[in-house]
């Protein structure tokens, strides 16, 4: 059992990082905090295999506060490791800030150098050198800029950006909890090194908080991003993470007729749509086709038939479907189609159509089997 020292242990990324600790077979994780007892605490430093320190001052009120939590708290930490017979590995988040002039900056440097201390004497160590690090359980208004768009537009409020084209380098917090344990489950060698994480996304204030903004539109549109793209998939995941409760449940809009109801589930300009309808015993749905357009049937419920015929042809397919056995029936373009309620009970059918239906220039047309 490998035994982990987490300070810092209820922020931001010590959250995420004792989470994943906790699943991972062959590792223990010792959290440490503010609320943890000074006897707890030793124990912890005096008997981990490996340290993690995320305990640091972000935006304190005194900036004194700065170098008293950044520095001095980092060098204590130091002196209690040397103070063992075997210093564990110790892992450090600095930041990308520590290049830069400020009270801030300076703390962090001033920390790497206990640091640099810590591996001159015998330990072994890795710095992490973060740019802004978003993901779940961030605090709005002070952990990210990502974590304020996503608690806000969330809520409806109003999200302020001063410089749209500033330049946001951003890691996702899964990323940087991947990479601690990989570190973890390898040998650190003698020294203290420079370490980094990856991806680094680099984009604008602007466009993430335009990005932010459009997913408070899925719930009404139904339209889901490219989530294709790697940081557009993080910031939409990260968004869901704010949704108060009463907001993770929204109601679609169904239209009904005398075969049944139809719902738009999702739309994609990049994968398309889902939607699901349900048809009355007997009812028949569909006979049209598409020219380019195909989709996917899947009977979640009920029984029924799928009859597909070339339209160049008089030969008919006949698939019988159940949703007691699920399957998915392709369906061809330059085919005429319907599917038939063959049971008692209603039928419920999941679909995807490789395009979102569009009114103006809908690629159906009608047919019969």
């Amino acid at each position: 059992m490998t035994r982990i020292a987490v300070t810092g242990a209820r922020g931001f990324i010590g959250q995420n990082l004792v989470e994943a600790v906790e699943q991972t077979e062959g590792l223990q994780a010792h959290p440490i905090g503010r609320e943890t007892s000074s006897e707890a605490r030793d124990r912890a430093l005096a008997t981990s295999d490996v340290v993690v320190h995320l305990a640091g001052a972000n935006r304190p009120e005194d900036p004194a506060e700065f170098m008293a939590v950044n520095r001095d708290m980092t060098a204590d930490l130091v002196d209690r490791l040397l103070a063992r017979d075997a210093p564990p590995a110790l892992l450090f988040t600095s930041s990308t800030k520590a290049e830069e002039d400020s009270a801030y900056g300076r703390s962090k440097r001033a920390a790497e150098a206990e640091l640099a201390r810590y591996g001159e004497a015998g330990g072994s160590g890795l710095v992490y050198r973060l740019p802004n690090v978003f993901g779940k359980w961030a605090r709005p208004d002070y952990n990210s800029a990502v974590a304020t768009f996503c608690h806000n537009t969330a809520r409806d409020q109003a999200i302020e950006v001063h410089d749209p084209d500033a330049r946001l380098d951003l890691v996702h917090v899964g990323d940087v909890v991947d990479e601690f344990l990989r570190r973890i489950g390898a040998v650190v060698p003698p020294g203290v090194a420079e370490a980094s994480v990856s991806p680094v996304f680099s984009t604008t204030v602007g466009w993430v908080a335009e990005t932010i903004r459009g997913f408070s539109d899925i719930a009404r549109t139904q339209r889901i991003p490219d989530l294709s793209d790697r940081l557009v998939q993080l910031l939409h995941s990260t968004w869901l993470a704010y949704l108060p409760p009463e907001r993770r449940v929204y109601s679609l809009t169904e239209r009904t007729d005398p075969r049944g109801r139809l719902a738009e589930l999702l739309k994609s300009d990049h994968a398309g749509q889902m939607f699901v309808s349900t048809t009355r015993p007997g009812v028949v749905r569909g006979n049209h086709g598409h020219r380019v357009k195909v989709e996917k049937f899947m009977v979640l419920q009920g029984e029924g038939v799928i009859r597909i015929r070339d339209r160049r042809a008089d030969d008919v397919q006949e698939i019988a479907v159940s949703g007691a056995s699920w399957s998915v029936v392709d369906i061809p373009p330059g085919t005429v189609h319907n599917i038939e309620n063959t049971g008692p009970d209603e039928l419920l059918v999941l679909f995807w159509a490789s395009e979102i239906f569009d009114p103006e220039a809908p690629d159906t047309w009608s047919g019969r089997v």
